[in-house]
């Protein structure tokens, strides 16, 4: 009889963040594949569960994948853990995904905390759509690309950053993108929790002073929609009614709506530029 894969999410800092549910899931496996098999003893010691542990880390993810596949095909329950949060954001777990379903293989996912949803609350900035990116890429043509995608989004974006790298990647943010509001979220859920909710600039001298410590998640606003107009009554006004209308679309916006701020742009009717939409 086959066995079935479990992605347990677990406590983000704070032990005590952990569900019934996944508490149970942990004591009935058979065996646990852990990120780093330290650091998950010491939730499995606070809840006195002993299970046999098993590494899992993004060096091994691929060999180990096609390991734990076979375990399962011979029976076992497996529960894959990472370090803190849920397997498969910004930590192993996609690859073992992919190859189960790949497969047939039967799993399911107990869910957790998650420090972007955390932040993202935190935060104070638009709740309403978010684009989470994880880590930033180390090369600066690489994070340009990345840059390319979200400068124009208008919800909230998330980041990780560990503490080396955090003054640099505000002050990459600031360059290509301009002075938004952010939260910079630390050491989330543990003892010294911390929540800065200011600009990019105040962020930078703050933290060129203060060496940064813990774990981050950065909430960066959105662009605003006074800076979606004014670059809109800068670009539009060499193009044609039919390019203007196709502009907004571009941006995410539904016809009708594209009309609208087309006419509102233009200072013309709705209807004299509907004429215009009829073969977009």
């Amino acid at each position: 009889m086959t066995g079935k894969l479990f992605l347990v999410g677990t406590p983000i800092g704070n032990l005590k963040d952990i569900t019934l549910r996944a508490l149970e899931t942990l004591k009935n496996c058979d065996i646990i594949a852990a990120e780093d098999t330290r650091q998950t003893l010491k939730l499995l010691n606070r809840y006195e569960i002993k299970k046999k542990l098993i590494s899992y880390h993004k060096f091994n993810e691929n060999a180990k994948s096609e390991d734990i596949i076979k375990l399962i095909e011979e029976g076992n329950n497996i529960a894959l853990v990472t370090d803190a949060g849920m397997p498969g954001i910004s930590d192993p777990g996609s690859v073992i995904v992919k190859q189960c379903i790949q497969k047939d293989i039967c799993f399911e996912i107990i869910p957790g905390a998650t420090a972007l949803i955390t932040a993202l609350v935190y935060s104070g900035l638009d709740t309403t759509g978010f684009t989470f990116k994880g880590f930033l890429p180390k090369e600066n043509k690489d994070k340009k690309e990345v840059i390319n995608e979200i400068k124009n989004l208008k919800g909230t974006i998330i980041f990780y950053e560990a503490p080396h790298r955090l003054n640099k990647t505000l002050q990459f943010l600031f360059e290509n993108i301009g002075n938004r509001k952010v939260a910079i979220c630390k050491e989330l859920t543990k003892l010294h929790e911390n929540i800065k909710r200011t600009t990019l600039v105040e962020a930078i001298e703050f933290y060129s002073e203060n060496e940064p410590r813990g774990e981050y998640v950065i909430a960066l606003s959105g662009k605003t929609d006074e800076e979606i107009q004014i670059e809109s009554m800068e670009l539009w006004k060499d193009i044609s009614v039919e390019d203007h209308i196709l502009m907004y679309i571009n941006r995410g916006k539904a016809k009708k709506e594209a009309v609208k701020l087309v006419a509102k742009d233009r200072k013309l009717s709705k209807n004299e530029v509907y004429k215009f939409s009829l073969n977009i």
